[in-house]
């Protein structure tokens, strides 16, 4: 029927923000099935192993041992304040990364539960994002050790890790959320952002500080303030800071907040744009 003249045509509820944000609501809700879907995906992984998840734990200590030490000698910096520095940015870069690269393939790897299971598409991103907690508990307890080995002074700015690691899961959604939904539509997108992940890896100060460019002076002082128009840093900084018994200057917390505030805007546009399409594109 053609619609008369002045006046418009009503949008789909399915196209808008309200029903974006009900999704994000409606799978949090949910949290059973994704809480015992994330567990179930570790179990799966590591059936018939001894050690299971702990697998991880140990490749992780053992890489963040090997590099510590070895840049450690290079930067000439002790090694009792540069492992731990290196130790919780690999901690924290698995989880980032987890939830840049697992998070592109998140719709297509569950294409049968999106076809089958009527559930809000936002419960494979909290699936997502909690198996990657998950992980990163398990990862936590090299910093314990750590820190039995290498004690520091850690008082009440400890407590600032948990905003920070509340915020990195926060954006642990929308990433998953906003490029899930790309790369079910562009297909190249996933092996585009493995490449961006590696690459963000070595300008991301993790086996190295900017503490360090700092010190040095000259065009290495300039390269420090370089380095910090790289986000990751910022986010890194709110939660490793803390953990290693290091001050966090105020500036971290607000250009995270504004990147997690513009991220979410981002992922919810994105669901209103493309959402109900989702199941099509898989």
């Amino acid at each position: 029927m053609t619609q008369p003249p002045g006046k418009e045509v009503p949008k789909s509820d399915s196209m808008t923000f309200t029903a974006a944000w009900k999704d994000l609501v409606r799978g949090a809700g949910q949290h059973e099935l994704w809480l015992k879907l994330g567990i179930q995906d570790i179990k799966q992984r590591y059936r018939r192993s001894v050690l299971g998840p702990f697998w991880i734990t140990i490749a992780t200590g053992v890489m963040a041992a090997a590099l510590g030490l070895l840049y450690s000698m290079l930067f000439q910096i002790p090694v009792g304040e540069f492992l731990p520095h290196v130790t919780v940015g690999l901690i924290l870069w698995n989880f980032i990364a987890g939830a840049i690269k697992e998070g592109a393939n998140i719709f297509i790897d569950n294409e049968g539960l999106i076809k089958q299971l009527p559930s809000a598409l936002s419960v494979h991103v909290y699936r997502l994002v909690w198996r990657q907690t998950l992980f990163l508990g398990h990862n936590l307890i090299i910093w314990v050790v750590l820190m039995l080995i290498f004690p520091r002074s850690l008082g009440l700015e400890l407590l600032l890790f948990i905003p920070g690691l509340f915020l990195l899961l926060v954006n642990g959604v929308w990433v998953a959320m906003f490029f899930g939904i790309v790369a079910t539509r562009f297909r190249d997108v996933a092996p585009l952002l493995e490449a961006l992940v590696q690459l963000l890896f070595y300008v991301t100060p993790i086996v190295w500080t900017t503490k360090t460019l700092t010190q040095q002076g000259g065009d290495a002082a300039s390269r420090a303030k370089i380095a910090e128009i790289n986000p990751l840093y910022h986010y890194l900084e709110i939660v490793r800071a803390p953990m290693i018994g290091e001050p966090v200057a105020a500036y971290h917390w607000w250009i995270v907040l504004a990147c997690t505030f513009a991220g979410l805007g981002l992922a919810i546009v994105a669901m209103r744009q493309w959402r109900f399409r989702v199941s099509y594109w898989v």
